[in-house]
């Protein structure tokens, strides 16, 4: 039976309105350095990002009573704002009818490998507080008649700790954080891009520089503003810029090269998760949950019209390529060994190579799967046993895609029609696409990251190893963003003076890079490096290639450190800083991988190292497909982490084991103390 939701309830979930910021104070002292008049604002801590991570860092080190200011390249404009999935994930403990067990939920977290499992802990532990105080702020998670919340499977996920709002999950997390951090009188500096953090001679953090177009002019032709904080928190997203083919929002940078930069190191870079969605040059969005387990058609088109049942030459009969269709709704992301027996990786490997011939691949939700040849065709009555059993229980039993996906969450319709596009009459056009960094910058059981005073929080931070359980990304954003506030509140936060040296050189630094002849234009990096990273770091690797591209990128990052960047439209500047920052971060991220890789480093997470001689192959209803055969994994890499430090001389790669968990038993009375006099705050930075 159809269940109808009123249109008001689907409007209210969809059409998520953002607050009106109010503007900031102005700043209150003015730095002059050589030809540039910088404005000033002083603070406590400054956080860089305006998603859930970033909000939640700020609203608990301000009721701490830490003077906080954010700082938002654009805001309500990030990955949290706008992106998602058909019931985008939030993953907590507390399962359906059974309660949890923390250090399970750990090891569902950390089950990929190359995750300390100190970590996972924390983030199985904190997200018990985290789902509640978000509840608590107004998230409207559903519930049962007795106040349990509603639970699902998720990817990488056997047990069912998952629980959504609807596709726009994570923006009515950013809604009610933002609505606290405004009720508590947090600055808000939109229109901000950090551009360079500040140390003085000994390496304490002195701020941040920041652009504004609205501060350009004669005396301050950067439009640079500084803001003076001993404390940074970096929750700025991933790096959604380096890939071609993305799924990320237009603009999304992040802050790692930013934090390269600054000394910074990054760990994990080898780990990144690809999957099915619509194209950035649309309406960028990930096509998991109920929009595969609807069972689509999927199929492409050549530039002539043809169109291609292409998943029947890959899968032996019409109930298994059925079956893997709808597995891709907990099966999401790639990963390479679900590409052997048949499993649900083989729609991706079979999406990408038709991408590879020129076609263009939709899913038509007016369509039930076409038959293999020589099979019988699609039926409800013939799909697996573990897709039978989940289509009975959420009673979609309907004889279209379209009528199942409308039972199963409308939502998922009303969210393509608000951008033009109804997927109840026509079909939806997808790729796979770069989704995620699991890796990012490397930090200790607070946050803090390798400098003393710089924190990272969110998908900024390179805390989810090799795979990660779906929404728990959104978790671990809110954990981390209140232990890394708890952690700063008990630092000392007084500096001596603005250290003019410090920020005088880093302002020559930051006007020295343009030139009026150099090629390195924005729209030349743009083009450059998402080629470099979507031919030859997506989720099929060719040695020989990564390691050319790791060449290439370096040798980028050298032109530019000779010939600059091209001096761009004024209200530019900050974008040819970022791509420069993008340009750092692709050649970590490279660096990383081909080590991995020459090094022995086999198939794992997102990526399948192809080798002609790996130990694997795909199989598919017309044989293997030798093209594919890739390395499997070796045991010993999950135990242990590649590390990445940008050095005057160049990139350096370390290699640390993964941090254990002590589990020595805690005892109320002898354990007290360290938490009343604050020594739980001494963790080890890393």
């Amino acid at each position: 039976m159809l269940t109808q939701i009123p249109q008001p309830i689907l409007d209210a979930l969809t059409d998520v309105a953002m607050p009106k910021l109010p503007e900031p104070p102005l700043p209150g002292a003015v730095l002059e350095l050589d030809g540039h008049r910088v404005p000033v604002v002083e603070a406590a801590c400054a956080v860089i990002g305006s998603g859930a991570a970033g909000l939640r860092a700020a609203v608990e080190a301000q009721r701490r009573g830490v003077d906080v200011v954010i700082l938002s390249q654009s805001a309500w404009g990030g990955t949290s704002a706008c992106s998602g999935s058909d019931k985008q994930t939030l993953h907590t403990a507390n399962t359906a009818d059974r309660g949890d067990d923390f250090r399970d939920m750990a090891g569902a977290i950390g089950a990929g490998g190359a995750m300390d499992q100190d970590t996972a802990y924390i983030e199985a532990v904190g997200s018990v507080r985290a789902m509640a105080s978000l509840q608590y702020l107004g998230l409207p998670l559903p519930q049962d008649p007795l106040g349990g919340t509603l639970r699902y499977q998720t990817d990488h996920d056997e047990v069912g700790r998952a629980t959504s709002c609807g596709p726009r999950t994570s923006r009515l997390m950013v809604r009610v954080l933002a609505d606290e951090a405004l009720r508590l009188g947090i600055p808000f500096y939109n229109l901000t891009t950090a551009v360079r953090i500040v140390r003085d001679e000994g390496g304490a953090i002195c701020g941040v520089l920041a652009m504004r177009n609205r501060d350009r002019g004669e005396k301050n032709p950067l439009g640079l503003i500084y803001f003076r904080a001993p404390t940074l928190v970096l929750a700025a997203g991933g790096p959604g810029e380096l890939y071609r083919d993305s799924v990320f929002p237009n603009g999304c940078f992040g802050s790692l090269g930013l934090a390269l930069e600054a000394g910074v190191a990054l760990v994990n870079l080898t780990e990144s998760q690809f999957g099915i969605g619509t194209r950035r040059e649309g309406f960028p969005w990930n096509l998991s949950g109920t929009y595969v387990q609807a069972m689509p058609h999927i199929y492409s088109v050549d530039a002539e019209g043809q169109e291609y049942h292409f998943l029947a030459d890959y899968y032996r009969t019409t109930q298994e390529l059925a079956s893997n269709i709808f597995r891709k709704g907990y099966q999401w992301p790639f990963h390479a060994s679900r590409m052997l027996n048949f499993g649900s990786s083989l729609v991706d490997l079979a999406i990408v190579r038709e991408s590879a011939q020129g076609r263009r691949v939709y899913m038509d939700f007016n369509r039930n799967p076409l038959m293999v040849p020589g099979d019988k065709p699609f039926s409800l009555d013939r799909l697996d046993d573990d897709v039978a059993h989940y289509l009975g229980t959420a009673g979609a039993s309907q004889d279209l895609p379209i009528d199942r996906l409308r039972h199963m969450n409308p939502l998922a319709i009303e969210l393509y029609r608000r951008y033009k596009i109804d997927v109840a009459t026509e079909p939806l056009e997808f790729a796979v696409n770069n989704q995620h960094m699991n890796g990012g910058i490397a930090v200790d059981i607070w946050g803090q990251s390798s400098v003393p005073g710089i924190y990272a929080v969110g998908e900024a931070a390179g805390t989810h190893g090799v795979t990660r359980p779906g929404g728990s990304a959104l978790n671990a954003g809110q954990v981390f963003g209140t232990r890394a506030a708890e952690h700063l509140a008990k630092r000392s936060h007084t500096s001596q003076r603005v250290d003019r040296n410090a920020v005088g050189r880093e302002v020559a630094a930051l006007a020295g890079l343009f030139r009026e002849r150099s090629a390195h234009s924005v729209e030349a990096l743009q083009a450059t490096i998402q080629a470099r990273m979507s031919d030859n770091a997506g989720p099929f690797c060719v040695p020989e290639d990564v390691e050319a591209a790791r060449r290439a990128a370096s040798d980028l990052n050298a032109a530019i450190a000779v010939e600059g960047l091209a001096l761009p439209r004024p209200n530019q500047l900050s974008r040819a800083l970022q791509w420069r920052h993008m340009a750092l971060a692709s050649e970590a991220v490279l660096t990383a991988l081909d080590h991995y890789i020459a090094n022995g480093g086999g198939s794992r997470g997102a990526r399948a190292i192809c080798d002609p001689q790996g130990t694997a192959v795909p199989e598919t209803r017309t044989g293997t497909v030798e093209a594919m055969r890739f390395r499997e994994e070796r045991s010993a890499d999950t135990a242990e982490q590649i590390t990445v430090h940008l050095t005057p001389t160049g990139f350096e790669i370390g290699i640390r084991p993964n941090r254990r968990r002590d589990e020595a038993p805690t005892f109320f009375e002898r354990d007290w103390p360290a938490w009343l006099t604050g020594r739980i705050y001494d963790g080890v930075v890393t």
